[in-house]
Protein backbone atom coordinates (compact mmCIF):
# COMPACT_ATOMS: atom_id res chain seq x y z
CA UNK A 1 0.00 0.00 0.00
CA UNK A 2 2.83 2.39 0.88
CA UNK A 3 4.74 1.64 -2.33
CA UNK A 4 1.77 2.11 -4.67
CA UNK A 5 -0.10 4.97 -3.00
CA UNK A 6 1.26 6.59 0.16
CA UNK A 7 4.82 7.05 -1.12
CA UNK A 8 3.59 9.23 -3.98
CA UNK A 9 1.21 11.02 -1.60
CA UNK A 10 4.08 11.84 0.77
CA UNK A 11 6.24 12.93 -2.20
CA UNK A 12 3.64 15.50 -3.22
CA UNK A 13 3.11 16.80 0.32
CA UNK A 14 6.84 17.08 1.06
CA UNK A 15 7.48 18.53 -2.39
CA UNK A 16 4.95 21.35 -1.95
CA UNK A 17 6.13 22.09 1.60
CA UNK A 18 9.76 21.99 0.46
CA UNK A 19 9.05 24.35 -2.43
CA UNK A 20 7.49 26.86 -0.04
CA UNK A 21 10.13 26.56 2.69
CA UNK A 22 13.15 26.64 0.38
CA UNK A 23 11.81 29.23 -2.07
CA UNK A 24 13.93 32.08 -0.61
CA UNK A 25 17.09 29.92 -0.93
CA UNK A 26 15.99 28.94 -4.43
CA UNK A 27 15.78 32.58 -5.50
CA UNK A 28 19.11 33.54 -3.87
CA UNK A 29 20.98 30.64 -5.49
CA UNK A 30 19.23 31.31 -8.81
CA UNK A 31 20.43 34.92 -8.85
CA UNK A 32 23.95 34.07 -7.63
CA UNK A 33 24.45 31.34 -10.23
CA UNK A 34 22.96 33.51 -12.97
CA UNK A 35 25.76 35.98 -12.31
CA UNK A 36 28.45 33.31 -11.77
CA UNK A 37 27.47 31.32 -14.88
CA UNK A 38 26.60 34.31 -17.07
CA UNK A 39 22.85 33.75 -17.20
CA UNK A 40 22.65 29.94 -17.12
CA UNK A 41 21.74 28.87 -13.56
CA UNK A 42 20.17 25.51 -14.46
CA UNK A 43 21.65 22.24 -15.63
CA UNK A 44 19.49 19.76 -17.58
CA UNK A 45 20.56 16.22 -18.31
CA UNK A 46 18.93 13.00 -19.45
CA UNK A 47 18.79 10.33 -16.74
CA UNK A 48 17.18 6.88 -16.54
CA UNK A 49 14.23 6.61 -14.18
CA UNK A 50 11.84 3.82 -13.26
CA UNK A 51 12.51 0.75 -15.46
CA UNK A 52 15.26 2.73 -17.20
CA UNK A 53 12.87 5.17 -18.89
CA UNK A 54 14.65 8.44 -19.71
CA UNK A 55 13.64 11.79 -18.23
CA UNK A 56 15.36 15.18 -17.90
CA UNK A 57 16.73 15.98 -14.48
CA UNK A 58 17.08 19.62 -13.43
CA UNK A 59 19.76 20.87 -11.05
CA UNK A 60 21.49 24.12 -10.30
CA UNK A 61 24.52 24.47 -12.53
CA UNK A 62 27.72 24.43 -10.45
CA UNK A 63 30.26 24.30 -13.28
CA UNK A 64 30.94 26.68 -16.14
CA UNK A 65 31.39 25.66 -19.80
CA UNK A 66 35.04 26.58 -20.28
CA UNK A 67 36.80 24.54 -22.97
CA UNK A 68 40.38 23.87 -24.01
CA UNK A 69 41.92 24.99 -27.31
CA UNK A 70 40.51 21.86 -29.02
CA UNK A 71 36.94 22.70 -27.99
CA UNK A 72 36.70 20.02 -25.29
CA UNK A 73 35.29 20.82 -21.86
CA UNK A 74 37.94 21.27 -19.19
CA UNK A 75 38.07 18.76 -16.28
CA UNK A 76 35.37 19.13 -13.62
CA UNK A 77 37.73 20.53 -11.00
CA UNK A 78 38.72 23.35 -13.37
CA UNK A 79 35.12 24.23 -14.23
CA UNK A 80 33.67 24.13 -10.71
CA UNK A 81 33.09 27.76 -9.71
CA UNK A 82 33.51 29.06 -6.16
CA UNK A 83 29.77 29.66 -5.93
CA UNK A 84 29.17 26.25 -7.44
CA UNK A 85 31.49 24.65 -4.90
CA UNK A 86 29.46 26.17 -2.05
CA UNK A 87 26.14 25.16 -3.63
CA UNK A 88 27.37 21.59 -4.14
CA UNK A 89 28.83 21.32 -0.63
CA UNK A 90 25.53 22.39 0.93
CA UNK A 91 23.54 20.20 -1.53
CA UNK A 92 21.58 23.26 -2.66
CA UNK A 93 22.24 22.15 -6.25
CA UNK A 94 19.59 19.45 -5.66
CA UNK A 95 16.78 21.96 -4.91
CA UNK A 96 15.38 22.17 -8.49
CA UNK A 97 14.77 18.42 -8.37
CA UNK A 98 11.67 19.26 -6.35
CA UNK A 99 10.18 20.01 -9.78
CA UNK A 100 11.11 16.48 -10.96
CA UNK A 101 9.53 15.21 -7.74
CA UNK A 102 6.24 17.03 -8.34
CA UNK A 103 6.18 15.84 -11.97
CA UNK A 104 6.56 12.25 -10.80
CA UNK A 105 9.92 11.59 -12.46
CA UNK A 106 11.55 11.15 -9.07
CA UNK A 107 10.73 10.37 -5.46
CA UNK A 108 12.13 11.69 -2.17
CA UNK A 109 13.97 8.48 -1.32
CA UNK A 110 15.43 6.07 -3.87
CA UNK A 111 18.62 5.26 -5.79
CA UNK A 112 20.15 8.34 -7.39
CA UNK A 113 19.52 8.68 -11.16
CA UNK A 114 22.81 8.23 -12.99
CA UNK A 115 23.84 8.54 -16.65
CA UNK A 116 22.09 6.64 -19.49
CA UNK A 117 25.49 5.47 -20.75
CA UNK A 118 25.84 3.35 -17.60
CA UNK A 119 22.76 1.23 -18.39
CA UNK A 120 24.53 -1.44 -20.49
CA UNK A 121 27.37 -1.63 -17.94
CA UNK A 122 25.30 -2.86 -15.00
CA UNK A 123 25.31 -6.47 -13.85
CA UNK A 124 21.93 -8.22 -13.60
CA UNK A 125 21.87 -7.54 -9.87
CA UNK A 126 22.78 -3.87 -10.30
CA UNK A 127 19.93 -3.41 -12.78
CA UNK A 128 17.51 -3.91 -9.86
CA UNK A 129 18.18 -0.31 -8.83
CA UNK A 130 15.75 0.68 -11.61
CA UNK A 131 12.85 -1.32 -10.16
CA UNK A 132 11.93 1.77 -8.14
CA UNK A 133 11.85 5.48 -8.97
CA UNK A 134 15.14 7.35 -8.56
CA UNK A 135 15.35 9.55 -5.49
CA UNK A 136 16.69 12.90 -4.37
CA UNK A 137 18.41 11.05 -1.53
CA UNK A 138 18.97 7.37 -0.93
CA UNK A 139 20.60 4.63 1.14
CA UNK A 140 23.91 5.05 -0.71
CA UNK A 141 23.85 8.82 -0.14
CA UNK A 142 23.73 8.49 3.65
CA UNK A 143 26.35 5.74 3.58
CA UNK A 144 29.16 7.48 1.76
CA UNK A 145 27.65 9.27 -1.24
CA UNK A 146 30.50 10.00 -3.69
CA UNK A 147 33.24 8.85 -1.32
CA UNK A 148 32.53 5.13 -1.80
CA UNK A 149 33.19 2.84 -4.77
CA UNK A 150 30.65 2.34 -7.55
CA UNK A 151 30.26 -1.32 -6.60
CA UNK A 152 29.47 -0.44 -2.98
CA UNK A 153 27.11 2.31 -4.09
CA UNK A 154 25.16 -0.08 -6.33
CA UNK A 155 25.06 -2.70 -3.57
CA UNK A 156 23.47 -0.13 -1.26
CA UNK A 157 20.96 0.75 -4.00
CA UNK A 158 19.94 -2.87 -4.51
CA UNK A 159 19.75 -3.45 -0.76
CA UNK A 160 17.33 -0.52 -0.57
CA UNK A 161 15.14 -2.01 -3.32
CA UNK A 162 15.09 -5.36 -1.55
CA UNK A 163 14.29 -3.84 1.86
CA UNK A 164 11.92 -1.08 0.75
CA UNK A 165 9.62 0.17 3.54
CA UNK A 166 8.13 3.31 5.07
CA UNK A 167 10.38 3.05 8.13
CA UNK A 168 13.49 2.77 5.97
CA UNK A 169 12.43 5.82 3.93
CA UNK A 170 11.81 7.76 7.14
CA UNK A 171 15.25 6.81 8.48
CA UNK A 172 17.00 7.87 5.25
CA UNK A 173 15.00 11.11 5.13
CA UNK A 174 16.06 12.12 8.65
CA UNK A 175 19.68 11.03 8.22
CA UNK A 176 19.94 13.02 4.97
CA UNK A 177 19.64 16.30 6.88
CA UNK A 178 22.42 15.18 9.24
CA UNK A 179 24.70 14.25 6.34
CA UNK A 180 24.00 17.51 4.49
CA UNK A 181 24.78 19.47 7.65
CA UNK A 182 28.14 17.68 7.99
CA UNK A 183 28.82 17.89 4.21
CA UNK A 184 29.99 14.28 4.16
CA UNK A 185 30.83 12.37 0.98
CA UNK A 186 30.34 15.29 -1.40
CA UNK A 187 33.26 14.22 -3.59
CA UNK A 188 35.68 11.40 -4.23
CA UNK A 189 39.28 11.92 -3.10
CA UNK A 190 41.12 14.25 -5.51
CA UNK A 191 37.97 14.70 -7.60
CA UNK A 192 35.52 17.62 -7.88
CA UNK A 193 32.58 15.23 -7.93
CA UNK A 194 33.14 11.50 -8.52
CA UNK A 195 34.88 9.23 -11.00
CA UNK A 196 33.11 7.89 -14.07
CA UNK A 197 31.65 4.37 -13.90
CA UNK A 198 33.34 2.25 -16.56
CA UNK A 199 31.85 -1.14 -15.78
CA UNK A 200 32.44 -3.95 -13.32
CA UNK A 201 35.79 -5.65 -12.97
Amino acid sequence: MYKFFFKRFFDLIIGVIGLILFFPFFVIVLVALSVSNKGTPFFYQKRPGLHGEIFKIIKFKTMNDKKDKHGHLLPDDQRLTKMGQFVRKTSLDELPQILNLLKGDMTIIGPRPLLPEYLPLYSERQKKRHLVKPGISGWAQINGRNAISWEQKFEYDVWYVENFSFLLDAKIFLMTFFKVFKSEGVSTDNQATTTKFEGNE
